[in-house]
């Protein structure tokens, strides 16, 4: 029986290092699956909290932060050329809508319970950075889930339920009292931080690393 190394990776799905970190962890986890097996889990970070439903134009919201329309494009070509170099297709030209991401994370957290809360992330992910899609329509949220593998009478559940959106809260809190202030932020076996979306070289010596840990642990408890 393989040891099993718990990731939880704190993410927004707004966040193009997010986006990179997950695909480059997952290389990792590709790598070291003859030697582990693992189980990870999503939980949420809104990067932009203050956004109306309706979410904002996207560049002017970007090139605001940037500090101008010159580096929104520098900063985008450059995120857009990492981003291809792990196989991913950026299109922020077809993105015009910053969303406010607190009920996308609500159906993430939801489809934990239903054991394809990767799929939907993965589904989120593509949705805005890829396919242009709008995170802020409702009937387009219910869609992507559905794709997902979620029913939709669940997904309307979801998003009609104040508790859902309340739990966000509650996890984002947690994960600040953690000192978590950025992200894609990874916890490994609760006990490990790593921050950043690292090369998936590091991800591999990391996760190599802490699963010697847990097999020397797991050989001394049986000795005793």
């Amino acid at each position: 029986m393989k040891p099993v190394i718990k990731i939880d990776i704190v993410s927004d799905i707004v966040c193009p290092w997010c986006y990179i970190g997950k695909r480059r962890l997952e290389k990792a986890v590709t790598q070291l699956a003859g030697q582990y097996d693992f189980n990870i889990t999503y939980h949420p970070f809104e990067l932009n909290p203050e956004l109306p439903e309706g979410g904002q134009n996207q560049k002017e919201y970007l090139a605001k932060r940037f500090g101008g329309e010159t580096k929104y494009h520098q900063i985008t070509g450059h995120v857009n050329g990492v981003a291809a170099g792990e196989g991913l297709h950026f299109d922020f030209h077809k993105q015009h809508i910053m969303p406010n991401t607190r009920k996308a994370h609500s159906i993430i957290m939801a489809a934990k319970e239903d054991g394809n809360q990767i799929v939907v992330a993965e589904r989120f992910f593509k949705a805005y950075f890829t396919d242009g899609i709008d995170l802020t329509n409702t009937e387009n949220l219910i869609s992507l889930a559905i794709d997902s593998g979620l029913q939709k009478h669940r997904v309307e559940d979801i998003l009609k339920d104040s508790a859902a959106a309340e739990q966000v809260a509650v996890a984002e809190d947690e994960a600040r009292k953690l000192g978590i202030q950025g992200v894609p932020f990874f916890i490994i076996n609760d006990r490990y931080g790593l921050s950043g979306a690292q090369s998936t070289d590091t991800f591999v010596s990391a996760l190599t690393e802490i699963g010697s840990k847990i097999e020397i642990e797991e050989a001394t408890s049986v000795q005793h």
